[in-house]
């Protein structure tokens, strides 16, 4: 099959490119490379199956592919909240373009939506019939609005234009090639003690998160993408962990000897999400392989070897 990935050159995409080339498929990888990078498909660059476009998915595209998987987004508040504006075009006119390119060429479209379009949830752990609880006009909402308004889109492309669609809620995901500095705990939290600096907690750091690495995470998206199950699916760990129990456990598996800050929580931080995989179980057959101090040491081992690299 010929299958677009938006997003293909970056933290997740790149994982998902991947699988797709030793599965032996034709891959396009689109990316306008702002929190992307050529270095994550690099290996794939002189295989007769892939291909790199640089571009924006807020411009539209003319391409011929059996499969869309829609990743295009930057995901962690540093980049999301840089350029808020172009963060919910990105989410609104990419997932646009994404969707009348796939009702065009009769693809099938996968949405990479979010844990995020719950909010700070009153309901825990989240199913998908929760509704979620965003505040519209807060810092988070230009990403958060925005993947709701990308479902609204697609299930809209699909009641209206037969678009096949499948849609995934995204919880925290971590493994190699994520960004230093983008922002998110456990990169903040390996890259400070690595470096031997305090690792930043911030408010209590009760709140809870649960992690899902990359692999088990581009096993569900594929699942999701070739079953018959339209979505949403939650694709997630549950496994809950607060903040504070994640900080120890990096700062013991690297550095015993930093310290641990903490600093005031930043505005519409969820206090708790842990994901109710139940129907990713029933309906894909899915859940995650690999627990969190086996995906931290991977995490660990990567993030160590890119810093002692640039540092020579």
């Amino acid at each position: 099959m010929r299958i677009l990935v938006t997003g293909g050159a970056g933290f997740i995409g790149s994982h998902l490119i991947d699988r797709l080339m030793e599965a032996n498929q034709e891959v396009i990888c689109l990316d306008n490379f702002f929190t992307g990078r050529k270095r994550n498909v690099l290996k794939w660059f002189n295989h007769p199956h892939f291909e790199i476009i640089r571009h924006d998915v807020t411009e539209p595209i003319r391409l011929e592919v059996d499969q869309i998987y829609h990743l295009a987004c930057p995901a962690s508040p540093v980049h999301y909240q840089y350029n808020p504006v172009k963060t919910i075009k990105t989410n609104v006119m990419g997932t646009l373009n994404m969707l009348g390119l796939a009702k065009r060429i009769k693809a099938r479209f996968l949405l990479a939506s979010t844990s995020e379009v719950y909010g700070d949830p009153d309901v825990h752990p989240q199913t998908e019939e929760y509704r979620g609880n965003v505040n519209p006009i807060g810092i988070r909402s230009c990403y958060d609005e925005g993947k709701r308004v990308a479902e609204t889109l697609s299930f809209d492309y699909h009641r209206q234009n037969n678009v096949d669609i499948r849609v995934a809620r995204i919880f925290n995901t971590y493994g190699p090639r994520m960004l230093e500095q983008d922002g998110r705990v456990v990169s903040n939290f390996v890259v400070q003690a690595l470096k031997g600096i305090p690792l930043t907690v911030y408010g209590s750091g009760q709140q809870t998160r649960s992690f899902c690495y990359v692999s088990d995470l581009v096993t569900g998206l594929m699942k999701l993408m070739n079953g018959d199950c339209i979505g949403p699916v939650n694709l997630g760990n549950p496994d809950e962990y607060t903040v504070l129990e994640l900080a120890q456990t990096i700062q013991k598996m690297v550095n015993p000897d930093t310290s641990i800050e903490y600093k005031p929580l930043p505005e519409d931080d969820p206090r708790q999400r842990q994901p109710d995989i139940t129907r990713a179980q029933t309906e894909l057959g899915w859940q995650p392989t690999i627990d969190l101090q086996d995906g931290l040491q991977r995490t660990i081992n990567d993030f160590r070897a890119r810093l002692e690299a640039a540092s020579e």
